[in-house]
């Protein structure tokens, strides 16, 4: 049976979890997701988990944070002026916000803190520093 290799469209189901259970993404029940392997659609060890794999098979994999979405970084978390945001902006802890790059790339940061005077804003993608749990499924190969 033909395996999984550089360059394949693939097609899988899976569930991600962390280490305590908590389910923080799946496509169980949905479409499949659809990926070229070796392109960087998804982090890199999803790919190479599902690289040698047969249509049909399943599998569990733990991918380290440095294969996933890398190690949480403290300078991604700067704090800014309240003043410096639009007027119309009431920031929570909590909220999710894009900023815009020099290069207009936008990029999705998340307020951790306030006081009178300042906004805490993370940087760090929320699975930044964690070990991920994906059970697999490849359901086709193109």
């Amino acid at each position: 049976m033909a395996q999984a290799k550089q360059g394949d469209v693939v097609a899988v189901n899976y569930t991600g979890r962390l280490k305590d259970g908590t389910v923080f993404d799946s496509n169980v029940g949905g479409d499949p997701l659809f990926f070229t392997l070796g392109a960087g659609q998804v982090i890199s060890g999803f790919e190479e988990a599902v690289a040698g794999m047969s249509v049909g098979e399943t599998k569990t994999a733990t991918i380290p944070s440095e294969q996933a979405y890398g190690a949480r970084r403290e300078d991604m978390v700067f704090t800014v002026d309240r003043d410096r945001l639009p007027p119309d902006l009431h920031p929570e802890i909590g909220q999710e916000l894009q900023l815009r790059t020099q290069d207009n790339q936008a990029v999705p940061v998340l307020i951790t803190g306030l006081t009178e005077t300042d906004v805490t804003i993370d940087a760090n993608h929320p699975l930044a520093g964690m070990d991920l749990i994906f059970d697999i499924e490849l359901v086709g190969i193109e």
